[in-house]
C-alpha cells in the first residue's frame, strides 16, 4: 500500500533541503573567509607609495625664495641618513665632467636641458646606475628618446631635431643631477665650483616615487619656462 506524502510532509522535505543548501553556503563562505584570511597572512600586501615628495621649484616661484628653502632643507647635524637631492648647476656641463661634478656622489638621474634663444624646449630626464661610464652616456640616451620620438607640428620637429643633434655631439646640457648623499655630503657639495643649489627630500622619501621640477641655469629670477617666439636654427 502507498503512502501519497501529504502536504506537510512536502513541507517538511522542502525546508530540510533549504537547511542543507543554506548549510552548504555557509560552509563555503566559511571557507573562502579562513583562505582569505591564510592568503592574507601568507601574503602580505606591499605599503602603498605615495609620491607626495617633490623637489625643485614650484612654477612661478622667486628664484631667491626657491634657494633659501634649499639651504633649509640640509639642516639637521645629528642627521646621518642618506637623502635623495636635486643638485641645480650654475652652468650646465658636458657629459665626462658630471662625476667630478658632485664629487662623486651617487648620480640616479641626469637631467639634460638644450637651450635654444628664444625656442622653448623640454628637459630631459634619463635615469642612471650607479657608474660612471652609464652616467656620462647618458647625453646619447637622451638624444636616443629624441631620435625615436614623434612630433606633431612643424616647429616642435625642427626643435627636437636640433636638441638631438646638440645632445649627439655632446654639448654642455646636464644642468640638474639627481644624488644620493648624507646632510653632511650635500652640504659639503654646496661649497664646490658651478653648484648653484642642493635641495634633499627626508630620508624616508621612496627612489623613484619623487616629483622633480629642475631649476634651469637661464632661470634667475623666477622658476618659469623661457619665450618660445623665435625662430628655430637649422642646428
Amino acid at each position: 500500500m502507498s503512502i501519497r506524502p501529504t502536504w506537510s510532509m512536502r513541507w517538511t522535505s522542502c525546508a530540510m533541503r533549504e537547511r542543507l543548501h543554506i548549510a552548504g553556503f555557509a560552509g563555503v563562505a566559511v571557507a573562502l573567509v579562513l583562505l582569505i584570511l591564510v592568503l592574507g597572512w601568507a601574503y602580505p600586501p606591499r605599503a602603498s607609495v605615495i609620491g607626495t615628495d617633490r623637489l625643485g621649484p614650484d612654477s612661478g616661484e622667486a628664484v631667491t625664495d626657491y634657494l633659501a628653502r634649499a639651504r633649509d632643507s640640509l639642516q639637521g647635524d645629528e642627521d646621518t641618513d642618506e637623502h635623495w637631492a636635486l643638485v641645480a648647476l650654475t652652468a650646465a656641463v658636458v657629459p665626462r665632467d658630471i662625476p667630478k661634478s658632485v664629487a662623486g656622489l651617487r648620480v640616479a638621474r641626469v637631467i639634460y636641458h638644450v637651450p635654444i634663444n628664444h625656442v622653448y624646449t623640454s628637459p630631459i630626464t634619463v635615469p642612471t646606475p650607479d657608474d660612471d661610464a652609464a652616467v656620462i652616456d647618458s647625453a646619447r640616451a637622451a638624444a636616443g628618446v629624441l631620435d625615436a620620438s614623434q612630433s606633431f607640428d612643424d616647429r616642435t620637429a625642427r626643435s627636437t631635431a636640433v636638441m638631438a643633434a646638440r645632445l649627439h655631439a655632446g654639448c654642455a646640457c646636464a644642468a640638474d643631477l639627481i644624488v644620493r648623499g648624507t646632510l653632511n655630503q650635500l652640504r659639503t657639495l654646496t661649497t664646490r665650483p658651478n653648484i648653484r643649489a642642493v635641495q634633499a627630500l627626508p630620508p624616508d622619501a621612496a627612489a623613484g616615487a619623487f616629483a622633480v621640477i629642475p631649476l634651469l641655469p637661464e632661470q634667475t629670477d623666477t622658476a618659469v619656462p623661457g619665450p618660445d617666439d623665435g625662430p628655430v636654427p637649422a642646428r
